[in-house]
């Protein structure tokens, strides 16, 4: 699996980079000493990115170098691209955990020599990826939470009227389910005899049933291309059982691709599935819930759970006993979503292609290319 372990022996330099909407700001830092060489700020354009490259390029010639960027899918997602089309060795770096007040000191520039350095300790770094299936799954995603979002909070406001409704605008709605409410209130109509006061009702709830629909049609296109997306990407992941498009497209967001996550501990403790443990004095053997990580991804491997142990055979007979040996039912649980974090690390480093390692090389000088 690449990482920069594998290549970062023959690193010189590192350029680090803090990046922001408008902004990104990036030192030059000395493998060897950890000194900082040079600084510089550049506007988040095309240009700037010229401008940055041909900067290094200038006061580091002949030395081999590697890229640390903060932000490589966000604010850094278009220089890790323009980076990569130009033939350059990038890895990903979290945004820093400062310490408090004065000790926690925080500057682009220190934050830039703070990425450079922390990729040159490390020994392994993550390979970032921004374009493709991975990029296009977290957009879809992304903005199908907000409309299921909407669509709930437009549910609420709904049913909330209705209980509020004169008696005349209350009694079409008896006795109906929530989607017979959204149905009804969408044929609502106001007549010439109307109350003042049940019109502007109707009315409302006729408003807010077309907008349920939309935003449920809306919902149901994003499922489809979501779904479509992950048929090529990892079939097998839809093979499973208790996954569907939506659980399956946040596992795989979050693993991304292979090189970004490197064990399958490491997984497990992205997906917060990995017993914490709190041992103390004469108490041994004790763990604690972890709740850190990827709380979407833990949300999926939940829902998954909860679903094998509704419809697999083989997750109820392990429940069985389990619980015949005197484990709890959330006990039960988190074992089974660690078990599955295992499951499904194996699946998709089995299933997914391995990417092809960049070799860290010098860039011609004018000289070597004639």
């Amino acid at each position: 699996m690449s990482s920069v372990t594998d290549l970062h022996l023959g690193v010189e330099v590192a350029v680090g980079v803090d990046t922001h909407v408008h902004t990104h700001t990036a030192a030059i830092v000395d493998a060897v000493t950890g000194g900082r060489l040079a600084t510089i700020e550049v506007p988040a354009t095309e240009a700037g990115y010229t401008e940055l490259v041909d900067f290094v390029a200038d006061r580091v010639e002949g030395r081999t170098r590697m890229w640390a960027i903060e932000g490589t899918a966000s604010h850094g997602a278009n220089l890790t691209r323009y980076l990569h089309a130009d033939g350059h060795y990038v890895v990903e770096m979290d945004r820093p955990q400062r310490a408090p007040r004065r000790h926690g000191a925080k500057t682009d520039a220190i934050d830039a020599v703070r990425a450079a350095r922390e990729a040159l300790a490390r020994e392994r770094n993550n390979l970032p990826k921004v374009d493709g299936h991975r990029h296009a799954v977290a957009t879809l995603l992304t903005v199908r939470r907000s409309a299921v979002k909407a669509a709930s909070n437009a549910r609420r406001q709904l049913h909330g009227l209705i209980v509020s409704a004169p008696e005349q605008v209350q009694r079409r709605f008896d006795d109906h389910t929530p989607l017979q409410r959204v149905k009804t209130a969408a044929r609502l109509r106001i007549r010439k005899d109307t109350p003042m006061e049940s019109a502007i009702t109707i009315q409302v709830l006729r408003n807010l049933a077309r907008r349920i629909s939309d935003l449920h049609a809306e919902i149901d296109s994003y499922d489809k291309q979501i779904t479509d997306v992950l048929t090529d990407w990892c079939p097998q992941l839809l093979d499973e059982p208790g996954i569907g498009p939506i659980t399956g497209a946040v596992i795989l967001s979050a693993y991304s691709h292979p090189g970004r996550i490197h064990s399958e501990g490491g997984f497990a403790m992205l997906a917060g599935t990995a017993p914490i443990p709190a041992n103390s004095g004469q108490t041994v053997n004790r763990y604690r819930l972890n709740r850190s990580g990827n709380r979407q991804l833990n949300w999926a491997l939940h829902t998954i759970v909860l679903s094998r142990a509704r419809h697999d055979p083989a997750t109820r007979a392990y429940i069985e006993r389990r619980t015949a040996e005197g484990k709890t039912p959330r006990e039960i649980r988190r074992c089974l979503k660690r078990y599955l974090t295992r499951q499904l690390y194996r699946l998709l480093n089995q299933h997914l292609s391995q990417p092809e390692k960049t070799a860290l090389t010098t860039p011609e000088t004018p000289a070597q290319a004639a």
